[in-house]
C-alpha cells in the first residue's frame, strides 16, 4: 500500500502506483475536471506524473493559486508557439510567470507593433481550439544543445550550456512544436482555456544585462475564467487613469527630467503635499517620544565596511573620491591615498553613531530616534519608475534601541502608531506577515527563536491576525512586513519593522546593564510611510489624485460668474487665507462651466461660485469635486465648513483627547 497524505491531515492509501489524473479521479471525477496539476511532496509535477511511493499529496485545481500560476505559464508557451507560427525565425528565449500574468522574451530584427498582439491572441486561441498534446521528454544535453543550434535557437543552446551538469535536460512538446522547459504543464493547450490577453510590448536586455543583445518583450495576462480576467483589465484601466505621473503632470505637483534621473523635481502644489504630510508624522513622531535627529549625506567608507553595507551594498552606492592636497601649494588632486565617500543608502550605521556619544544607561532605554534623512541608491536606469523607484529619496526613518526585554512592547506600540497613520489616511485594508530566518543569516538560533517569538507575541497580543513568509526575513534579522490593499484592489508594501542584533555589534554600541556591565542594545529598524516619494505616488493613486481637504494643495478655489462679483470674491479668499484655508482666487472673463471643468481636472476639492447676486447676499454655491449638486451658504458658514474639514485628522479634538488618554 501507499501512503499519501493529503492537504486537511488525512491519509489516504492506493494499493498501486497510479498517475495524478487517476488519483484525482479516485477521489470525486468533479475534482477530476478541475485538476491542472499536482504537487509531491511540496513539489509541482505534471498531471501526468506517476505517484508511486508514500508522500504528501494536493491535487492542483485551476483556480487555486498555484493554478493560475500554471495557466499562465502554459500561456506564455501558446504565446511562443503563435509567434513562432506567425513569424517564422523568430527566436524564443526566456518567459516566466510574473505577479497576474506573464511574458517571453524574443530575439527578431523586426520590431513588434501593438497591432500584432491582437493577430497573436487569434492564433493562440486556434492552438487552444486544436487541443495539442503537452508531453515532456528528457534528453541528453549535447543532443539538445546541437538541435536547438540546428534550428537557430542559439538562446536556448546557451540556457542548456550554462545548466548544472546535474540538472536534467526537459523539453515539452505541444503539437508540433517544443521548448526548453522545467515545467509542470497541463496536459493539453484545450486547458488553457481562453481567459488571456496580451496586455503590452517592451525592450528586455538578454539576461538583464545592457551589455547583451536588446530582446523584444510581450506581456499578457491569463486568468481562470472570464469574470477574473474581465476585473484585472477593469481594475488596469482605473489604474492607467490613476496613474501618479499622469495625474502628477495635470495637477502640477513634480516632474522628472533626464539631467536628473530618478530624482524628483518638486513644484510648489507638490511640495505643500510633502509638507503636510510631513508635519503631520513628525506630531504623530513627537506624541510618541521620539527624538528627531540629522546626520551627515557624506560619510567615509570605512564606517560603510564597518556596518556591512560597503560588502553588500556597494554597487547601489554613489561614491566620491575625499580629495588630499600633495603638498600644500598644489591644487587638490586625486591621489592613490584618498579616501572614499559615499553618499548615504541608508540613515542607520549614522543613528548608531550617535546612539554611542556618551554613556547610555539601561534607564535610557528605549531611545528613539527619527530623521527625515534624504538618501541616495544606484538604481538602475531601467528600473526607475516615476515616485515608486527612485534614486534620491527621503524616509520617515527611525530607530529603536531597546533592551531585549522591551522588544515586544516597543514593537506594539509601533503597531499602533502605524495603524493610527494608516486609519488616517484612508488606507485600512493592511495585511501583516512575519518574515523569518533566511538560510544565510547572522546569529544561532537561539536568537532567532527569541526575536521571532517577540514580534509574534507582538502581533498577537496587538489583536492583529498575521501570515508567516518563511524564510524572507533580513540577513540580521525578522522583520514586520505591512500589505495594504488601495480604492481598486491594487497590494501595495508600505512601512516595515526590521529587528537587529547584528548592526550594534558591528558598530560596537553598548549600554551600561543594570548588572554594571555593558550589554548590546537590539536595534529595531522602523519606517511608517517607507519614503516620502513613494507614499506620496501611492497616495495619489489610491485617491485619484482627490485628495481629502486636509492634504489638498488648493482647498479651494473662488470663481465668479460676473465682474461684478470680483471684489467679494476677492475679500473672500483673504479671509479664508486668515483662517488658514489654501484658497485661489479665479475671476477670469471665461464662462463659469469652463472654469469648474478646469479646475475639476487639477482635482480641487472645493469650488465656491459667486455671481451679482451671491455678492449682494454674501452667499456662495458651494461645488464639491466630483458631484452635481450645489448648495448655498454664507461666507462666514462656509470658512468655518472649510476650516474644521480641512484640520489635519490627528488635531482634531477626539484624536487629541485619545493622544492624551
Amino acid at each position: 500500500m501507499i501512503a499519501l497524505k493529503m492537504p486537511d491531515g488525512s491519509v489516504r492509501e492506493i494499493e498501486k502506483p497510479m498517475d495524478g489524473f487517476a488519483f484525482a479521479e479516485s477521489i470525486s471525477k468533479s475534482l477530476a475536471k478541475k485538476a491542472v496539476a499536482l504537487k509531491i511532496d511540496g513539489e509541482m509535477k505534471d498531471l501526468s506524473a506517476t505517484i508511486d511511493k508514500d508522500c504528501a499529496i494536493e491535487v492542483v485545481v485551476r483556480d487555486s493559486d498555484d493554478g493560475v500560476d500554471l495557466l499562465r505559464h502554459d500561456a506564455s508557451h501558446v504565446m511562443a508557439e503563435a509567434v513562432q507560427e506567425l513569424f517564422p525565425g523568430t527566436q524564443v528565449t526566456i518567459g516566466p510567470v510574473i505577479e497576474n500574468g506573464f511574458y517571453y522574451d524574443f530575439a527578431r530584427e523586426e520590431p513588434f507593433r501593438m497591432e500584432d498582439l491582437e493577430k497573436i491572441e487569434a492564433r493562440m486561441r486556434e492552438i487552444v481550439d486544436r487541443d495539442e498534446k503537452i508531453q515532456r521528454e528528457v534528453w541528453d544535453r549535447d543532443e539538445a544543445i546541437e538541435h536547438f543550434k540546428s534550428i537557430g535557437e542559439v538562446y536556448k543552446a546557451e540556457i542548456i550550456s550554462d545548466l548544472p551538469k546535474d540538472e536534467e535536460v526537459s523539453v515539452y512538446r505541444q503539437g508540433n512544436w517544443k521548448d526548453l522547459c522545467r515545467g509542470p504543464h497541463l496536459p493539453s493547450t484545450g486547458m488553457l482555456g481562453k481567459a488571456f490577453k496580451l496586455t503590452k510590448l517592451a525592450g528586455a536586455y538578454w539576461r538583464g544585462d545592457s551589455r547583451n543583445e536588446m530582446l523584444q518583450r510581450i506581456y499578457g495576462t491569463a486568468w481562470a475564467n472570464e469574470k477574473d480576467l474581465k476585473a484585472y483589465l477593469t481594475m488596469l484601466e482605473e489604474a492607467e487613469k490613476r496613474d501618479h505621473r499622469k495625474l502628477g503632470q495635470e495637477m502640477d505637483l513634480f516632474h522628472f527630467q533626464p539631467e536628473a534621473q530618478g530624482s524628483v523635481f518638486w513644484h510648489p502644489k507638490g511640495f505643500l503635499i510633502w509638507r503636510e504630510l510631513e508635519a503631520y508624522i513628525r506630531r504623530r513622531l513627537d506624541a510618541d517620544g521620539y527624538n528627531e535627529v540629522k546626520t551627515p549625506q557624506l560619510i567615509d567608507n570605512k564606517l560603510w565596511e564597518q556596518s556591512g553595507h560597503w560588502g553588500k551594498f556597494r554597487e547601489n552606492m554613489f561614491v566620491v573620491p575625499d580629495e588630499i592636497p600633495s603638498t600644500e601649494e598644489e591644487a587638490p588632486v586625486i591621489t592613490g591615498e584618498a579616501n572614499l565617500l559615499a553618499l548615504k543608502p541608508m540613515n542607520c550605521p549614522a543613528h548608531v553613531q550617535i546612539f554611542k556619544q556618551g554613556t547610555k544607561s539601561y534607564r535610557d532605554l528605549p531611545l528613539r530616534m527619527a530623521e527625515f534623512g534624504c538618501c541616495h541608491r544606484n538604481e538602475p536606469h531601467g528600473a526607475l519608475h516615476g515616485l515608486m523607484r527612485v534614486r534620491q529619496m527621503t524616509q520617515d526613518d527611525a530607530h529603536i534601541f531597546c533592551r531585549e526585554d522591551q522588544v515586544t512592547d516597543e514593537t506594539r506600540r509601533f503597531l499602533d502608531l502605524f495603524s493610527r497613520v494608516y486609519n488616517d489616511m484612508g488606507l485600512t485594508k493592511i495585511s501583516y506577515k512575519l518574515a523569518t530566518r533566511p538560510d544565510v543569516r547572522a546569529g544561532d538560533d537561539a536568537t532567532w527563536d527569541r526575536a521571532e517569538k517577540s514580534l509574534a507575541d507582538a502581533l498577537t497580543s496587538a489583536g492583529l491576525d498575521f501570515d508567516f513568509a518563511e524564510g524572507e526575513g533580513a540577513f540580521y534579522g525578522p522583520k514586520l512586513e505591512f500589505h495594504l490593499t488601495d480604492a481598486i484592489g491594487r497590494t501595495w508594501q508600505a512601512g516595515t519593522l526590521q529587528l537587529d542584533y547584528v548592526l550594534p555589534e558591528r558598530l560596537d554600541a553598548s549600554y551600561v546593564g543594570e548588572d554594571g556591565n555593558r550589554h548590546r542594545p537590539v536595534m529595531l529598524h522602523r519606517a511608517v510611510f517607507g519614503t516620502f516619494e513613494r507614499f506620496m505616488g501611492l497616495l495619489i493613486e489610491h485617491y485619484a489624485g482627490r485628495f481629502p481637504l486636509w492634504l489638498a494643495p488648493v482647498q479651494v478655489v473662488v470663481a465668479t460668474i460676473t465682474s461684478e462679483a470680483d471684489e467679494y470674491a476677492g475679500e473672500a479668499v483673504r479671509q479664508l487665507r486668515e483662517a488658514g484655508v489654501r484658497a485661489e482666487l479665479d475671476t477670469r472673463n471665461e464662462k463659469i462651466n469652463y472654469k469648474v471643468r478646469e479646475h475639476s481636472v487639477a482635482k480641487v476639492p472645493v469650488i465656491f461660485v459667486a455671481g451679482k447676486r451671491e455678492a449682494e447676499e454674501k452667499t456662495f454655491s458651494i461645488r464639491r469635486l466630483g458631484t452635481k449638486e450645489q448648495v448655498s451658504m454664507t461666507l462666514e458658514d462656509a470658512i468655518r465648513h472649510m476650516v474644521d474639514e480641512g484640520t489635519p485628522p490627528d488635531l482634531l479634538p477626539e484624536a487629541r483627547k485619545a493622544a492624551a488618554e
